[in-house]
């Protein structure tokens, strides 16, 4: 596709800055497609369609056909550029997607789980008694208190 581009080019007699210009794009884009780093987007192929109108798109995407004439604005993709680029003013009928809870499949992606009760027991322990205190003092001693009932 960068050689048909060029050949655009060379019929516009344009430089790669006038030609990125006329068509809206950076130079170092329209250079990294020539330099083979990237492929161009359709973004810009529609760009170049839109500033060249008489260049073929089918000629354009796939080589096909001539480079000039070829399309008028009744084949389909010349409406859908039009109708892309002036929305108010489309003729042609819409495209619609149908995204209604009512056109959903029959089985639906997420199954929630059956839940899980959990019981939870709580075990009475006694509560613990003090058996013995000893306190430690500091000359090295220490004194053992017990209770008396136990």
């Amino acid at each position: 596709m960068k050689d048909r581009i060029i050949q655009i080019m060379q019929k516009e007699g344009l430089s790669n800055a006038e030609f990125a210009e006329k068509i809206g794009i950076s130079t170092s884009s329209l250079s990294h497609i020539f330099n083979g780093r990237n492929k161009p987007s359709l973004d810009v192929v529609m760009r170049i369609h839109k500033a060249c109108p008489y260049v073929n798109i089918e000629w354009l995407l796939y080589g096909e056909g001539e480079m000039e004439g070829g399309e008028t604005s009744n084949t389909p993709t010349a409406q859908l550029t039009q109708d892309h680029e002036n929305p108010e003013k489309s003729t042609g009928s819409p495209i619609l997607f149908d995204f209604r809870k009512e056109n959903a499949p029959e089985t639906p992606v997420y199954t929630p789980k059956e839940t899980v009760r959990e019981e939870i027991r709580y075990i009475e322990k006694p509560h613990p008694k003090i058996t013995e205190i000893r306190i430690f003092f500091d000359n090295g001693t220490y004194q053992v208190f017990k209770p008396e009932k136990m």
